[in-house]
């Protein structure tokens, strides 16, 4: 497991109550946090509440180290910074691996889903590749309500497998072999959340919220069937269910920073107090750029990248929305 935060928890929780998995290896940066996890079994930033089953050994900032180990290397660790985090690793060190994607967002810069990020600068042959795609949110993990999760490869063999290694009593599982419709959906939904916040947080009611997301999942159809056009069912879990869940959750965090960008906050306050990272808000200035390429009608979309970036007010934005919709 590469990354510290709520969802790495959550997905180590996974592992740890599932029976057949093997040893697990995490990786995180903050040492603080490594040192108490060793003592006390419970990652004190984070879903605080789970007990962490793992021997003190298997706990550390060499990342290298701990990919040397791994058969499957879980990267769960913000899109902003993955690059960052791997700087140390070769592409080397990840031949023969099977690398699990849990990130929500696009690689800034490149503007590519973290698949093919990996592809390109890493050399993983994208049939070594795995996305983890919702609907679920750590919390509800952390309390062993019961979730559902996508998982997405072209070897669907090894999707297979892996979701094995998922389930658990409060884990159900599917496979799917559309690795780009999942991952961009899942980036996409973070926006909408976004966009959802901010309609609140301005004042419009849960009337509207409905249309919002109803045209939501229509520019998510637009988007993926551009790109990738192959025979999907957007109503499926992994897309509708997962936009649902983060533009209604009390979870959300993506919703949460809307809402309060909605409410008058800026960009950066928002983030400060979030103490967490929206994965919505670098994921609409990369949705801009790419959608450069393909030009799909994306009013929504269009509207965060105004608020966020050209800072325009949401009030006007939204207010200018609402007669794009239907």
């Amino acid at each position: 497991m590469i990354g510290g935060g709520s969802w790495a928890t959550a997905i180590v929780k996974m592992l740890s109550d599932n029976t057949t998995a093997k040893e697990i290896f995490w990786w995180m940066r903050n040492a603080e946090a490594i040192t108490h996890l060793q003592k006390y079994k419970h990652n004190p930033n984070y879903l605080s509440s789970v007990e962490i089953r793992i021997p003190e050994s298997h706990i550390s900032s060499d990342i290298v180290a701990i990919v040397e180990q791994a058969q499957y290397v879980i990267l769960n660790v913000p899109a902003a910074f993955l690059k960052e985090t791997l700087k140390d690793v070769t592409p080397a060190m990840l031949k023969g691996k099977k690398i699990i994607s849990a990130i929500k967002g696009i690689v800034p810069d490149e503007n590519q889903i973290i698949g093919e990020f990996l592809n390109q600068k890493y050399e993983v042959p994208l049939e070594d590749i795995v996305v983890i795609s919702g609907p679920c949110h750590a919390e509800e993990v952390a309390l062993e309500k019961l979730s559902y999760l996508t998982i997405a490869s072209l070897n669907l063999e090894l999707a297979g497998t892996f979701a094995n290694l998922l389930s658990t009593r409060y884990i159900k599982t599917n496979v799917s072999d559309d690795i780009f419709g999942t991952e961009y959906a899942a980036v996409l939904k973070n926006i909408y959340a976004v966009a959802s916040g901010i309609c609140h947080g301005v004042g419009y009611g849960d009337n509207f919220q409905a249309v919002l997301i109803s045209n939501a999942i229509r520019e998510i159809k637009r988007f993926v069937d551009a790109v990738h056009p192959i025979s999907r069912d957007i109503k499926e879990s992994a897309y509708l269910g997962d936009l649902l869940v983060t533009a209604y959750s009390q979870f959300s965090r993506n919703r949460t920073f809307g809402n309060m960008v909605g409410k008058g906050y800026t960009v950066k306050s928002a983030q400060l107090e979030m103490n967490m990272v929206a994965e919505g808000y670098y994921a609409v200035k990369c949705m801009h750029h790419i959608n450069k390429k393909y030009k799909v009608d994306m009013p929504i979309s269009r509207a965060v990248y105004a608020i966020l970036y050209e800072k325009h007010s949401p009030h006007i934005e939204m207010r200018l929305l609402t007669e794009q919709l239907n």
